[in-house]
């Protein structure tokens, strides 16, 4: 029989260890309340410990109980007859396989222990300028046969996956959900058991599709998912693999959401847990009333990525001060959807293409993209006008309507070879917009390789092969996979493509040319009318990080959506250099011979929808 006693400290809520015992703090206005404790093995009730008067502050009845042993313990707390699982819990035991019904009698907290050997593991603390991001779907990522991994859909696969991820360029990996949430709504219970609210998202769905994949939903904010673990320590093997992204360099950012019922004060304290707990790297942040300047102010979080909508870096930081260490970043789909128009041809796109492509915010990141876990991937941005989300079960009218994509010709799967070398080029212009933007990259999983989700732009409830990534597609989609590498170590190799602030366009070095110019048919004469659809962009090495290497002094990106061939005008540069190709998204054999003309510029022809990258190199006869 365990020992209680009156304890009238509510903070922080849940159940705490605390010397010889655990505290416990419960929120209720029921009468009768209490705690339950179970045997963690066997599920058998061991004891039932009733809240008294005396235990109540507020709304908060706290209690204090010795002699648990918190290794063979569970518990659960109760409203009169209803069992209510404990929301701060630590740890669930139960092992419930994805997918399955759980009643609130499966989600009995368990206790976490401290035996975990972090072996000297060190925060990366990447700078933004250096980060490439990938977001990926715990599940989704490597639940795919293809993925040839042995612990197929779990934090262990991705850990398995770590080489790859390294291989391709990857700093920063951000996942979808991880925290502990019912993918499928806790079942009402006979006998006085809680019956749960079915999540609004997915109540009136037809049978079969009440799967919450993605788990966009109010969750257990304190411990990782359990069906994502492949063994029966879930808190464990999420640390097994952030030890081993930090100890290859690489940084984890986990995604929150958090409905308005979730206080404040609340999230402060979740995402604490996980970085002094977990090492955590840091959160991007979704929901209703969300506290940012909060947690962007908290000495806690002072080196941890935070990613939003937008920061209002003026009341965060004093008007002088220069952070440490920038951790807040935007977060937003205007770059998302004005770079998708721009890339299927839009008109009226080029003044705001050449402000995305410097944009940096003061005192703070920018991380874009192009496609996101929302939406069409990457393959299905160029091969779709229409969402065809049928699969989902509610006639196709979930999903946005705005997707800003161009099937190239054909919707969907084709094989007209004119149509698929189309959407290659596309799918390469697109990463150069990615690559080659001056902020912080990050793409969907898969995106590197074409995988394809077959039009579903709202995948919420889909659990197979249109949600897993197929690696098969690495080889189907060769070329483009080795583009996707080779921008990436381009990119690494140009500190001037990545500068820690935005670049000013001016020359205030005083060395002839400016940090940044732009141009057209005429140098340094850009023509950015709504009927234009190409441009040149000029970045001078001399304004790079110093002591970085570079593969040219003077870099020009030249762009081109337009659907004919137009010139373009370079610069002339230092006696001594030559403009040199360093790569283009259209085929070798499709490629104009280039044409000089008097003056102080040599005009390139670009192809029509293509994007050309030239060097500034030595001439081979100096």
């Amino acid at each position: 029989m365990t020992k209680s006693f009156s304890h009238k400290q509510p903070y922080p809520l849940g159940a705490h260890t605390e010397g010889g015992g655990v505290r416990f703090s419960f929120v209720s206005k029921a009468e009768s309340c209490g705690i339950l404790l179970y045997d963690r093995h066997t599920g058998s009730l061991l004891e039932k410990i009733p809240f008294v008067g005396e235990d109540r502050i507020g709304n908060v009845y706290c209690r204090a109980v010795e002699n648990i042993d918190t290794k063979a313990c569970a518990y659960l707390f109760y409203e009169g007859e209803r069992l209510i699982p404990d929301e701060r819990g630590r740890a669930f035991p139960k092992r419930i396989p994805y997918g399955k019904a759980r009643t609130a009698a499966d989600m009995k907290a368990g206790f976490l222990t401290d035996e975990f050997d972090w072996e000297g593991d060190c925060f990366p603390r990447i700078p933004y300028r250096r980060v490439i991001g990938y977001c990926l779907h715990v599940r989704g990522f490597t639940k795919h046969t293809s993925s040839n991994v042995e612990h197929r859909g779990t934090f262990a696969g991705i850990k398995e996956k770590i080489p790859y991820l390294k291989e391709i360029g990857i700093t920063t990996l951000e996942l979808q959900p991880a925290y502990e949430f019912a993918e499928i709504p806790l079942k009402g219970e006979t006998a006085g058991n809680l019956p749960h609210v079915m999540d609004a998202a997915v109540a009136g769905r037809p049978a079969g599709k009440e799967l919450n994949y993605w788990g966009y939903k109010k969750g257990y904010y304190y411990a990782p998912k359990a069906a994502y673990a492949a063994s029966c320590d879930p808190a464990v093997e999420f640390k097994e693999l952030v030890r081993a992204l930090h100890g290859s360099g690489m940084e984890l950012v986990m995604q929150f959401y958090f409905p308005k019922e979730v206080k404040r004060r609340e999230i402060l304290e979740i995402l604490c847990f996980w970085v002094l707990e977990y090492h955590v790297d840091g959160f991007r942040l979704l929901g209703e009333n969300l506290p940012m300047d909060m947690l962007a102010r908290d000495d806690v979080l002072a080196d941890t990525k935070l990613w939003h909508y937008g920061f209002d870096t003026d009341r965060i930081y004093e008007r002088n001060e220069e952070p440490r260490y920038p951790h807040v970043a935007e977060y937003n789909d205007a770059w998302y959807y004005d770079m998708r128009r721009f890339l299927k041809g839009d008109g009226n796109m080029l003044g705001s293409v050449l402000y995305h492509m410097r944009h940096i915010p003061r005192k703070a990141g920018a991380i874009h993209y192009i496609t996101n876990y929302y939406g069409f991937t990457l393959a299905d941005m160029v091969s779709y006008d229409y969402k065809h989300n049928e699969e989902n079960g509610e006639e196709n009218r979930d999903g946005s309507d705005y997707n800003c994509s161009w099937n190239c010709g054909d919707e969907g799967a084709t094989r007209r070879r004119a149509v698929r070398e189309l959407r290659l080029r596309q799918m390469k212009n697109a990463m150069c917009l990615i690559l080659l933007a001056q902020s912080s990259p990050l793409i969907f999983m898969g995106d590197e390789f074409g995988n394809s989700q077959r039009g579903n732009n709202n995948p919420y409830c889909q659990d197979n092969t249109v949600t897993w990534l197929d690696w098969r597609c690495i080889e189907r989609n060769a070329d483009l996979h080795a583009f996707w590498k080779m921008l990436v170590g381009f990119r690494q190799r140009n500190p001037i493509l990545r500068p820690e602030k935005e670049l000013s366009l001016m020359d205030s070095m005083a060395c002839g040319y400016p940090d940044m110019s732009y141009h057209g048919q005429y140098a340094w004469r850009p023509e950015t009318e709504g009927n234009y659809r190409h441009v040149g962009i000029m970045l001078c090495g001399k304004y790079a990080e110093h002591g970085e290497g570079c593969d040219g002094e003077f870099l020009y990106l030249a762009m081109n959506m337009h659907w004919d061939s137009h010139d373009l005008a370079l610069p002339k540069l230092p006696k001594g250099m030559e403009w040199e190709l360093a790569f283009s998204t259209e085929r070798e054999g499709n490629r104009k011979e280039d044409r000089e003309e008097e003056g102080d510029q040599l005009l390139r022809q670009v192809p029509p929808r293509s994007i050309a990258m030239y060097v500034a190199k030595r001439e081979r006869n100096v």
